[in-house]
Parts: C-alpha cells; sequence; structure tokens
C-alpha cells in the first residue's frame, strides 16, 4: 500500500461536500459527510461520470451526469449492489490528509504504445495537437515516449493550426511532422490544413481520435465518419482495428507519406487505444524505403540535349520541387551561362545576388523575370507545375523535368517531357552538354536588376499619409533580416509584395502554394521553428486578415519558446479582396477590419510587441524585434494602396 498526500488539512473540504483528486494516476472521489473523510473512485459505473464533481443530497453522493445515487461512506448503491464503487482507506495525519492505493501494476504495452512506438522510429519526431477526451489513449502513448526524449508534442490552441505547422515542417524538411486530434470537430478542423499539404505535395501524418467502435455509425456524441470524410484528400486513410497488424500499419501510414508526398490519416477508436497490444514487434523503415533516385530515360537525355546545345538564350525555371536539388541545377545553369528564374513557391531556390538569379516570375514577381523569359529562346523548367499563377509561357520550345510522370506535360504538350529526379536529371544533362550556343546572359541579367532597383527607389518615395508602404517594410527586411530565415508567408497582399520586393540571400521559403489558405502563416513558422530546432531564424510575414485566424497561437510560440519574428502588415482591411472587387469593376464591400492592438496583443501573450507607424521607424523597431531572444511581433500600420 502507498499513501498519497492529497489535503493538507481536512478543513479544506467542507462538510458535507465532495471534491476529486488524483493519487497515482487513480481518480478519488473525496467525501466529508458526517464528520467522516472517505475515498471513492470517481467513475460512477453507469457512464463514467465524475462523482467528485457530483453533490451530497439527502444522505447519498449523487452522480452529477445522471443522478445515480451511492452511500458516500461506503459507496453502496442503494437496492443495486452490483453498482457499487471501490474505497480506498484513508488516513488523517499531522501534516494532512492521504489515501491509501495499491502498488500501481507495471504498465501494459497497448496498441497506441506499439504505433507510437512504430512512428518515432520511423522518422516522426514532432506532433503538433490538442489532447482530448476521445484520444486519450494515444497521447498517453506520446507521453511516454515524451519522457524518454524520442518525441517533441506541441500543444497547439487551434486543430487548424497544427495541420498547418505540419505542412509546413514537412515542405520545409521533406520529413512528415504530425498532427493531432480528438474525434469530430477536432479533426475537421484539421482538413485545410491537410488540403494545404496535399496541394504542395508535403509529407502528412495526421492521427485523429475516434468514439468507440460499439458506436460507430449510432450517431453518437461527436462521431463523424472520419474515414469517408477524409476520403478525398487522404493518400493512406485506415481506422486501427483489433486485428490490424499495428506496427506495420502505422510503418505503412508513414512510407506513404514520404514515398508519395502525401498525406497519410489514421483514426483511433477509444477502445482500441488503451487495448493490450496482441504483438509489440516494433517495424523499421530501414530496407522498407527504395532510393528515389529515377534516372530519365537515354531518349529523352538526347532530346533535351539537341535543344540545350543549340540553345542561344535558355532560360531555366525551378518550382518548388527542385527544392532539395537546388546545387545540380545551379551547376546546370553555370554550365550553360542559362538564366535562373523561380516560381512564387519556389522563391529563394537561387539567391537574387547570383549573378545568374532573376527572382520571381508571375504575378507576385519582378520584371526581370518575366523580361528574361520573353527573351528566351529555349525554357528548361525543373519542379514546377505550370500554374496559371506562375505564367511560365507555351509558346516558347521547353524541356520539363519532374519526378511526378503526370505532373509532366499536365495542361499542355511539351517539346522533351522528361521523367526523373531532378537533381540526378541536371547532373546528367550537365555532364552531357557539348559546345553550348549560348550567350553569356549575365550583363543583360545585371542591366535589368538596375533598373529595378531605380523603380523600387522611386516607388520608395510614394506617401498617401495613410499608413507604411510595403515596400519600404521589405526593403528594410533585406538590409536588417537575417540572410538565412525560414521565411513563412500568409497569403494577401503582404504576399504578393513579399514576393517582388524582398531580396533573397540563404533564404529558404514557406507558403500556401495551390490551395492558397489564408491563415497559414503564423502557424507555418511554427512548424518551421521546430523543424530547424533551433538552428537557423523562423521570421513569419502576415497581413491583419490573415494572423487574425489563428492569433492565439503567438500563446503557443511564448510557451514553447519559439522564437519566431512576426511582421505583421496591418491595414484594417483584406486589401487583395478589395483590389480583385476593383479589378471585376465591382463594389469594394465588406472587406473592412475591426482589429485589435495586435503588438499590445502579442505584449499580454508574453511576446515582445511592437507597433510601428512611420517609415522612419522601421530600422530601429525591426532591428529590436530580430534582436530578441523570444518571440516578437512588429506591427507596421500600412498604407492599403501602396504594396
Amino acid at each position: 500500500m502507498h499513501w498519497h498526500k492529497v489535503l493538507n488539512d481536512r478543513d479544506e473540504l467542507p462538510e458535507g461536500r465532495v471534491t476529486t483528486v488524483t493519487a497515482n494516476h487513480i481518480g478519488i472521489c473525496l467525501t466529508h459527510y458526517e464528520g467522516k473523510l472517505c475515498a471513492l473512485d470517481n467513475k460512477c459505473p453507469h457512464q463514467g461520470g465524475p462523482l467528485g464533481e457530483g453533490s451530497i443530497e439527502n444522505g447519498l453522493l449523487r452522480c452529477p451526469w445522471h443522478g445515480w445515487d451511492f452511500d458516500p461512506h461506503t459507496g453502496q448503491s442503494p437496492g443495486f449492489h452490483d453498482d457499487s464503487i471501490v474505497t480506498f482507506p484513508v488516513e488523517e495525519r499531522a501534516d494532512g490528509v492521504y489515501v491509501g492505493i495499491e502498488e500501481e501494476v507495471p504498465h501494459d504495452t497497448t496498441i497506441s504504445d506499439v504505433m507510437m512506438e512504430t512512428m518515432v522510429e520511423a522518422g516522426v519526431d514532432t506532433v503538433f495537437g490538442m489532447v482530448g477526451h476521445s484520444n486519450l489513449g494515444v497521447a498517453d502513448a506520446m507521453r511516454r515516449l515524451e519522457q524518454r526524449g524520442k518525441l517533441t508534442f506541441i500543444g497547439i490552441r487551434h486543430e487548424g493550426a497544427g495541420a498547418f505547422a505540419a505542412s509546413a515542417y514537412g515542405k520545409l524538411t521533406g520529413r512528415p511532422a504530425a498532427c493531432f486530434a480528438i474525434a469530430g470537430p477536432g479533426a475537421t478542423n484539421m482538413f485545410t490544413g491537410m488540403w494545404d499539404a496535399k496541394n504542395d505535395r508535403a509529407p502528412i501524418l495526421v492521427l485523429s481520435g475516434q468514439v468507440q467502435s460499439q458506436v460507430v455509425g449510432t450517431g453518437a456524441f461527436q462521431e463523424v465518419d472520419l474515414i469517408r470524410a477524409f476520403e478525398s484528400v487522404a493518400d493512406f486513410n485506415h481506422r486501427v482495428l483489433p486485428n490490424s497488424k499495428h506496427s506495420e500499419l502505422m510503418l505503412l501510414a508513414v512510407k506513404h507519406a514520404i514515398v508519395n508526398r502525401d498525406v497519410s490519416h489514421l483514426t483511433f477508436p477509444d477502445d482500441m487505444q488503451k487495448a493490450p497490444a496482441p504483438e509489440a514487434n516494433i517495424r523499421k523503415m530501414t530496407k522498407r524505403v527504395a532510393e528515389d533516385k529515377i534516372v530519365p530515360p537515354e531518349s529523352a537525355v538526347e532530346n533535351a540535349m539537341a535543344l540545350l546545345n543549340k540553345a542561344k538564350r535558355p532560360v531555366i525555371i525551378v518550382g518548388h520541387g527542385a527544392r532539395f536539388s537546388m546545387k545540380e541545377v545551379t551547376a546546370l545553369a553555370e554550365s550553360l551561362n542559362a538564366s535562373v528564374l523561380t516560381t512564387f513557391k519556389g522563391k529563394g531556390l537561387i539567391p537574387d545576388h547570383h549573378p545568374l538569379g532573376c527572382g520571381v516570375l508571375g504575378r507576385s514577381g519582378t520584371p526581370i523575370a518575366s523580361w528574361v523569359m520573353n527573351e528566351a529562346d529555349l525554357l528548361c523548367v525543373f519542379g514546377a507545375s505550370f500554374s496559371n499563377h506562375t505564367g511560365i509561357t507555351s509558346k516558347i520550345p521547353t524541356i520539363q523535368v519532374d519526378y511526378d510522370r503526370l505532373a509532366v506535360a499536365k495542361f499542355h504538350d511539351i517539346e522533351v517531357p522528361v521523367w526523373g529526379e531532378i537533381g540526378v536529371t541536371a547532373g546528367i544533362f550537365k555532364h552531357r552538354i557539348a559546345n553550348p550556343a549560348a550567350v553569356d546572359q549575365r550583363p543583360d541579367i545585371q542591366r535589368r536588376w538596375e533598373l529595378w532597383k531605380k523603380e523600387k527607389e522611386s516607388r520608395m518615395q510614394d506617401d498617401h499619409g495613410e499608413g507604411v508602404s510595403s515596400i519600404a517594410v521589405f526593403e528594410a527586411m533585406n538590409r536588417l533580416a537575417p540572410e538565412d530565415a525560414v521565411m513563412c508567408v500568409d497569403v494577401g497582399n503582404n504576399a504578393y509584395s513579399f514576393g517582388r520586393y524582398f531580396e533573397t540571400k540563404k533564404h529558404s521559403f514557406l507558403m500556401s502554394g495551390y490551395l492558397g489558405s489564408i491563415g497559414f502563416g503564423y502557424p507555418a513558422a511554427m512548424g518551421a521553428c521546430m523543424a530547424v530546432k533551433g538552428k537557423r531564424p523562423v521570421i513569419a510575414v502576415t497581413g491583419d486578415g490573415g494572423f487574425g485566424q489563428y492569433m492565439a497561437e503567438i500563446s503557443t510560440a511564448v510557451k514553447y519558446n519559439m522564437p519566431i519574428k512576426h511582421i505583421l502588415l496591418n491595414n484594417a482591411e483584406l486589401g487583395k479582396i478589395s483590389k480583385e472587387q476593383r479589378a471585376d469593376q465591382l463594389d469594394v464591400w465588406q472587406t473592412s477590419l475591426h482589429n485589435p492592438h495586435f503588438a499590445d496583443f502579442a505584449s499580454s501573450c508574453g511576446a515582445l510587441g511592437i507597433r510601428i507607424t512611420e517609415k522612419g521607424e522601421l530600422d530601429e523597431a525591426m532591428q529590436r524585434i530580430f534582436e530578441h531572444k523570444g518571440p516578437a511581433m512588429l506591427e507596421v500600420m500600412a498604407d492599403v494602396n501602396l504594396i
């Protein structure tokens, strides 16, 4: 018998009252009736109602859920002996009240233990989630792993933010993080982040609780058929069952996420989570994933080389899919003297200060990139999907290289479609180049950059007296932002201005690309923060509309000491939507925002918050933000029309 102190003094629990205490993981209903302190199991045998939240009425302890009655001393139920409550010995000592509990039996390995252990062995080391009543068994297995230093759990304030954070983690690293929620609304809150990951080909593992197996399909509280609900978004989508090969099931979920760069979802019925594991043989990822170095067909290489060797002004365009292969792609560009443009999602894959770097192409891009593409006689496109937002022309002969065979020539005919891993293919192209006809495009690129810099200097002078211009904000960031930061960008005018004006060095960029979901920026910074593990700075760039969707997560950043630096452009408007309404010759309607003082809000959460209203305040305030050790926000009162 082990004795656990539950009260400092009997007077803490008045006569005629009950309360809940915990001793050695056991919930206890402590009663004080007729001068006697007694301890009963806290769970009502009917539906597990918490007796410690009930009351003593007419000499009987009444369950707060359904009114079942028990003797507050003995736990006996009048007339129903089988429904009696287990009792525990109580001792009153000089230093307090103690309850005696038998020595805790060793923990039996559960299905959740096996599956969570397999998850971390497969390389998933971070979970963003919210613990709740229908996922407690899985959460407890995660707790044990966290105590052993094998897992990091980030308790978020909204499950949607957890899914965005996991998506960003996958985009940055190519490895999945997990998001975690209860059944019903907790799980459905993750849906948008799941689609963000799917559309941008980011690996993500989604774990959801579920109601007990015997009530699935009966309309039980918070029941949603999550397998059917997620079948459109999840590439791997399974419910955990008693006869599942549990370790193998988790291994396959992680493997699908990694290999297919897609969404894997597992849902855990409540009764499965704490059930004893039928077997505890932990599967490992070793020798279960083939090398992904796909070599392109020889005929495709020969056709590509025929165009590359004779092109006078070849241009290389790289998208998000090339992010892990830029060493080989850049070497190819240098051997060809080829200009390099990026899609918006690929921003920063080549620094803007590289002699062949031309910045971003498309609606969020620079006039340098568009001019260079228009002058090209050959496009060589790596890891881009030809989105209409990017605007890669179909009128210039094109070589397209992608690891996804379906993505090649998806929207129009391509002169040379090449299926192959991007780094491998770029390396083969470089090795096979012989006597290229390409002219050196560096002087033209330099002249276009000089023209663009003069244009930016002119725009810097714009001032309507209604707030700071976006160009002033991003020019300050060009001077002051750490050159190796991970930049997490939200959707809106802030993103367009960022793509156009911020000049990249060694930065990485994360955004909600093809889904274009507002609210992505700050949760993505949390995901990036956990992915870099303190080795790189993380900066979030958002508008007021986007940040307003998940603004409570700044308290998450404070809780876990994530040193996120947040640049918030506050123009009290959904400015991008206003712009689109005007472009469609419509009245501007319902785009104004009533905002709090965001900097004060950040300060109230425990972060550093600074608000500025004048361009001249930018450098000093931004420097303070970047030098601060913890989470920090710079709120810039911006002019909605100076973007």
